[in-house]
């Protein structure tokens, strides 16, 4: 019996000897040092860097492109405005007013300077712009063809358009009005667009000639009895293109064709150069360039003079009214002042110079 129980014994033992191992319990991992479980913060990000200092001359394009967007709104809501002015009744009396047969030019003008056609604002300047004797020295006549330059806000279009509108034509110069909205001639183009189609009983007739203020040319050879050039002038001169619109305008007169021009007026000897900044010229100087390209000068006005314009002012010319650039500041001096000092003149044609290059 004792035998039997020992042999159990080794035998249980070898069996526990052969089983495996029973696992033992595996020991925690030491815990992480507190800094090694702690999100590092990320690194502040370095401030931008500073952004350049623009040029004195982005400066100005910055600026001058603020203004033509303001200037584009103007313009959208002066359209408003003279489209909600012009009533039926003010067509229907557009309308009687160039169908009417006038007895001479004077009645012509003094029925145009009446109506109500036009924008008040522009009445008013009336007294300061002498448009009848004006057009009356430039020998205006209801039945010429007529080229009138860069209209700006159309105060001599809103005269010309109804005197000649029966028996005669009238063609404006206009920049494109579907150019780059980045460019101020694309404001002027749309400005001349918007004036036309206001009121097509009045100006329906007048046809507007497409040009490149940088490269001008008018296509205009031998067609107009007269063209007139109101306060531009300057303009022309500070492009360098002075001398290229006068050939243009002697090739699109005819023989003995009238040249009208009224310019704001520097003092005699100024630099041409200088002064056009301004938007004056010295009368001696456009005398000079326009009887140089085919023109002599037949007649001249002080009507549109004015002697207590000193010409120094801030903003040039357009401190003055109406433009009035400066605003409230000065607005009492430079209205008492009044308009510009401006010459009159009269050119005839007297050569043909040669014919545009093609």
């Amino acid at each position: 019996m004792r035998l039997r129980t020992t042999w159990a014994l080794i035998i249980s033992s070898q069996l526990a000897s052969c089983a495996s191992p029973q696992p033992q319990p595996a020991e925690a991992p030491a815990p992480l040092p507190a800094a090694s479980i702690v999100a590092q913060a990320p690194e502040p990000a370095a401030p931008p860097p500073p952004a350049p200092e623009l040029s004195p001359e982005a400066k100005k394009k910055a600026e001058e492109q603020k203004q033509l967007e303001k200037d584009y709104e103007k313009l959208e809501a002066d359209r408003q405005a003279e489209l909600s002015r012009i009533t039926p009744d003010v067509r229907k009396s557009g309308q009687a007013l160039v169908d009417k047969t006038y007895p001479s030019l004077s009645a012509a003008l003094a029925a145009t300077l009446a109506s109500p056609h036009r924008k008040p604002s522009n009445s008013a300047r009336d007294a300061d712009r002498h448009p009848q004797a004006t057009l009356e020295l430039f020998g205006l006549k209801p039945n010429q063809t007529v080229l009138e330059l860069a209209p700006g806000e159309g105060w001599y279009t809103e005269l010309l358009a109804p005197v000649l509108a029966k028996n005669g034509k009238l063609y404006v110069t206009q920049t494109d009005p579907n150019g780059p909205k980045d460019q101020r001639s694309t404001l002027y183009g749309l400005r001349t667009k918007y004036f036309l189609e206001k009121l097509p009983e009045v100006y329906g007739k007048v046809v507007p000639v497409l040009v490149d203020s940088k490269a001008p040319k008018l296509g205009l050879d031998g067609k107009m009895d007269a063209v007139m050039l109101f306060r531009g002038a300057h303009g022309m001169h500070n492009n360098k293109m002075l001398g290229v619109w006068l050939a243009e305008i002697n090739r699109a007169l005819k023989p003995k064709g009238i040249l009208g021009i009224e310019q704001h007026r520097a003092a005699p000897g100024q630099n041409p150069d200088e002064a056009s900044k301004r938007g004056y010229l010295p009368e001696a100087f456009v005398i000079e360039q326009v009887e140089a390209a085919g023109f002599k000068l037949a007649a001249k006005s002080e009507v549109n003079a004015n002697p207590k314009d000193t010409k120094d002012y801030p903003e040039g010319v357009w401190s003055l009214p109406p433009t009035l650039r400066e605003g409230e500041k000065n607005k009492d001096k430079y209205l008492a002042i009044g308009e510009s000092d401006r010459m009159t003149l009269k050119f005839v044609k007297v050569k043909d110079l040669a014919p545009a290059a093609k």
